[in-house]
Parts: C-alpha cells; sequence; structure tokens
C-alpha cells in the first residue's frame, strides 16, 4: 500500500478515539505543547488562517478564538474531519476541507498564518510540503510547526524510543483495538527530521527569523518561521 493511502487509512480507523488517546499517551503534553506555541501567534481580525491536518480540530478552535478572523482546517482523512464537523459546528469562523497538505488547492499568497501540529511527519515528502506552505503563505506571513521530536540525550531518547516503539502502541492496542495503527506514530516519529534539520530546510526554502522552542525535554518542538516581506512568487 503507497505511504498516503497508509496514513489515510490509519487515521480514519482511530478518528473516534483519537482524542482520548492524544491525551493518554501525551499524558496531556500535547495541549501543554499547544498553548505554549498560541503564545507566539496572534490572529488579528480579517487573517485568513490556515491550520493543515487539522485532524479533529483541536487546534483549529484554538485559532477561531478571534471571531473576525477566518480559519481553514484542512486534512487528508475523511473520518478524521467528521469529527472535527461535530466539534466546530457552532463555530462560524471556521471551514473545514479535505485536502492534500503537499497540493493545497490555493492561490499564491493567500494565508497569513499557517500552523501544522503533529502532521508534517506524516505526510511522504517533508520539503515539499515545506515549499508548498511558503507558496500559499503571504509575505510577512508566520507558518508555525509543531511535531514531536527525538530528543538530543541519550537517556531521555533511550526512554522515548522504548515508550513510543513498545508501550504506545500496547495502550492503543488495549484501549482502542489499534495497536498497529500506534506503531506507524512510533515509525513516523523516529525516521522524522532533528529539529536542526528541519531549521535548515526552512531556511534553504526562504524562510527567516526562524525560531525553535523545544519542549518536554526535546520530546517535542515548535519551528516558527516567516515568509520575507519582499518574498517574490
Amino acid at each position: 500500500m503507497q505511504t498516503e493511502n497508509r496514513i489515510q487509512t490509519i487515521f480514519n480507523s482511530i478518528s473516534d478515539d483519537y482524542d482520548h488517546m492524544n491525551d493518554i499517551i501525551s499524558f496531556n503534553q500535547h495541549t501543554i505543547w499547544r498553548n505554549r506555541t498560541n503564545k507566539e501567534i496572534f490572529v488579528k481580525p480579517g487573517h485568513q488562517v490556515l491550520d493543515l491536518c487539522c485532524g479533529t480540530g483541536d487546534w483549529t478552535i484554538q485559532l477561531a478564538e478571534n471571531k473576525e478572523a477566518d480559519i481553514t482546517g484542512l486534512d487528508f482523512s475523511e473520518n478524521m474531519l467528521k469529527v472535527a464537523a461535530k466539534k466546530t459546528a457552532d463555530i462560524k469562523n471556521i471551514t473545514l476541507l479535505q485536502g492534500d497538505a503537499t497540493e493545497l488547492p490555493y492561490e499564491d499568497n493567500s494565508f497569513d498564518i499557517i500552523t501544522i501540529g503533529f502532521g508534517l511527519r506524516n505526510l511522504p515528502d517533508y520539503e515539499k510540503a515545506v515549499e508548498e506552505f511558503y507558496r500559499v503563505l503571504k509575505p510577512g506571513g508566520q507558518l508555525v510547526i509543531l511535531e514531536t521530536s527525538n530528543p538530543e540525550n541519550g537517556l531521555i531518547n533511550y526512554g522515548f524510543n522504548i515508550y513510543f516503539g513498545k508501550i504506545m502502541p500496547y495502550l492503543g492496542q488495549m484501549i482502542a483495538g489499534s495497536g498497529q495503527e500506534y506503531t506507524w506514530l512510533y515509525e513516523s516519529t523516529s525516521k522524522f527530521l532533528s529539529k536542526l534539520e528541519l531549521k535548515s530546510m526552512m531556511r534553504q526554502n526562504g524562510y527567516i527569523n526562524i525560531k525553535v522552542i523545544p519542549h518536554t525535554f526535546g520530546t517535542a518542538a515548535t519551528h516558527i518561521g516567516y515568509k520575507p516581506l519582499e518574498a517574490a512568487m
């Protein structure tokens, strides 16, 4: 099965339990990481904001707190979007769309802010995605990537691998009947870029003023970059 189809199948199958399992397997750290990241994001009235790989919509909802901004949540999984649709039904400034984050259905220079939380590692081509984000970001716009990461400390990294590689799939099987699906989360994290590699990729693709914020002993990180005001597409 192609990687894209496998990913879509995985997230379609775990959509109903995703929020609950996220809280359990991350010890609710994902909420702390996102709240810390949100302190770096300033959604203003009139802003066009794109939340990529939006999943069940938690970050999309937070971004929509400024009711005068337009928020779009895009995800590859129709079942994840169904959960998001229920959660956002009464939020008028959110639009949900199924789509491919590496081939966005938008014109150049469309969005003031683009966010992607725990989704970049699931895309088949990281660099193509980062390039595509740059294309649809307005000059001066902000890209915010929140992603799991491999800790630099050897001992912490060892424990991280034991937890993600052994314990988390066991919990997924016991609680949600989805052990194989949660094995993918370990696979995608273990092969993902280091913090420095992602920062370098962003710089090479035109982003400036890049900031990296590590979380919880380096088990996750936020990368923030900007498209130059003078950028020409």
